[in-house]
């Protein structure tokens, strides 16, 4: 690390559900992004541009608990856990961190790290039980006070709509299958806009569409609600989902404020040339229009490319031209979820071809996180030169680490910081060459519940002992509040 150092096991102080000791961060809220400054005038190498916005990221079935209190319903996730053999260990979120009672207290260490956004998704049962019908006030005063709580910390909110707890009422009447979904998905993210849009300015329609379709549909489902459906099936879901987010996109305009900003955050599929030299740079953008033909590409273009639908033949889905009217409705940022790449060359027959993993290639905790810190510069770089993106955030990026407890109680979690010094050195690449990536959110602010991992993966720059729910930073969280404070990688 740069500058003045003191030992890093004095970093923190054991036994605190505060031990980073931060003051109250002196940026203020806006209603939109600042202008950052152009890259020649950054000072230093290593810095960002000013005005660049520093988060962390969580999900609510991953943290809330409360699953099934203040008249929140069920969501697939809540029947999913509780089918027995779905998660590692039996573990669910009934009662996960219990943010649902302590958000005070995770506020508190968001703003120690001196933070200054915090991306969060509201639990769509927990506002409309049913999916639709009649607004569950319970729940919506729960981010009532989360909101006013993160702005009187000086933690601007960005709010996700949907991170992948659909409430079972609509799954059981067709869930992502059903074109009504998209519609009630939408009708709910209006709603929020219109209930919380004087405070949130800005708004995420749904998290990582590719991920809960592919992993919760597909052949290989691993994730709630568990289906197996066969392609045309699948392919009529993956429509309707990126339906709702040009839906949605429509409803967050016409319920939010003056000032509301609405775009995705996307789970994509970066490529990384093998060789950065024109051959395999033009590859390699046209493996990433490609590769998320599907997603972000229809979302962002309004079509399907030729590609994508010749390789779907006869189950290709079924959608009309003012459903691509809709899905490609204007944004005002695109949020990406970048976590490692698929590197790239050129290829005579099909223009480009993606390279495999080596079994030897180094990863981190998690066995599909490969590490590969260059996505963190290609992945902006291929949004903003394909798509003329204007504003990008990092909505997502982060990893699994050994986070053991030390003798003196600590976590030294240097793998960790390891990745993070690695892939922000090449987000700074990034912003030093103008690609215009306006924050960054890390995955996560706290461990959580891992999904079909359960609690046996920590992502959290704080941990969390699961049996007593006591929070204690970790060296990694120092190490990101040194970043926040310099802005810059240290």
């Amino acid at each position: 690390m740069a500058g003045q150092r003191v030992s890093r096991r004095t970093l923190l102080t054991a036994g605190s559900t505060s031990g980073l000791g931060m003051a109250l961060s002196a940026a203020g809220c806006r209603e939109a992004p600042a202008p950052l400054s152009p890259a020649a005038s950054i000072e230093g190498p290593r810095r960002f541009p000013t005005g660049f916005l520093w988060g962390t990221a969580t999900a609510a079935y991953q943290v809330e608990g409360a699953w099934n209190v203040d008249g929140k319903g069920e969501s697939i996730w809540d029947r999913y856990v509780h089918t027995p053999g779905k998660i590692k260990h039996g573990d669910t979120g009934d009662v996960a961190l219990d943010h649902y009672h302590r958000w005070a207290e995770d506020v508190r260490l968001m703003q120690d790290l001196g933070a200054t956004a915090y991306r969060f998704s509201v639990s769509w049962p927990r506002i409309f039980p049913n999916g639709t019908g009649a607004p569950n006030a319970r729940g919506l005063a729960f981010y009532d006070r989360l909101v006013d709580a993160l702005l009187g910390s000086g933690l601007q909110p960005f709010l996700t709509c949907y991170h992948w707890d659909l409430p079972q009422a609509l799954q059981e009447r067709g869930g992502w299958e059903s074109r009504d979904t998209a519609q009630a998905l939408a009708d709910y993210a209006g709603y929020l806009a219109g209930a919380l849009g004087d405070r949130v300015r800005h708004f995420f329609t749904l998290n990582e569409i590719a991920t809960f379709i592919e992993w919760g549909h597909g052949p290989d489902s691993l994730i709630a609600p568990g289906l197996r459906l066969p392609a045309a099936r699948l392919n009529q879901a993956r429509h309707h989902a990126v339906l709702a987010h040009g839906l949605a996109v429509q409803a967050i305009r016409a319920g939010g404020r003056p000032g509301t900003r609405v775009g995705p955050a996307e789970n994509v599929t970066v490529g990384v040339p093998v060789v950065e030299s024109p051959e395999h740079v033009t590859a390699t953008e046209q493996f990433m229009r490609e590769a998320n033909a599907g997603y972000l590409t229809v979302m962002l273009e309004g079509r399907y490319t030729d590609r994508f639908l010749a390789r779907a033949g006869a189950d290709a889905p079924r959608f009309t031209p003012d459903d691509l009217k809709v899905i490609g409705s204007p944004v005002d940022f695109v949020g990406i979820n970048v976590y490692m790449p698929r590197y790239v060359r050129a290829d005579e027959t099909q223009g480009f071809e993606a390279v495999g993993w080596s079994a030897s290639h180094p990863r981190m905790q998690s066995p599909w996180h490969y590490i590969g810190p260059e996505a963190l510069y290609w992945g902006p770089r291929h949004v903003a030169r394909l798509w003329k993106a204007s504003d990008i955030y990092i909505t997502e990026n982060g990893c699994g680490a050994a986070d053991a407890i030390a003798g003196d109680g600590r976590i030294y979690d240097t793998d960790r910081i390891m990745f993070l010094r690695s892939y922000l050195s090449q987000l700074q690449r990034a912003t030093a060459e103008g690609i215009p990536v306006r924050g960054y959110f890390h995955w996560s602010a706290f461990d959580n519940f891992e999904w079909t991992g359960g609690f046996g993966t920590r992502f959290g720059l704080v941990h969390v002992d699961y049996d007593t729910l006591k929070r204690t930073p970790k060296l990694s969280a120092q190490f990101y509040r040194e970043v926040i404070e310099r802005n810059a990688v240290v």
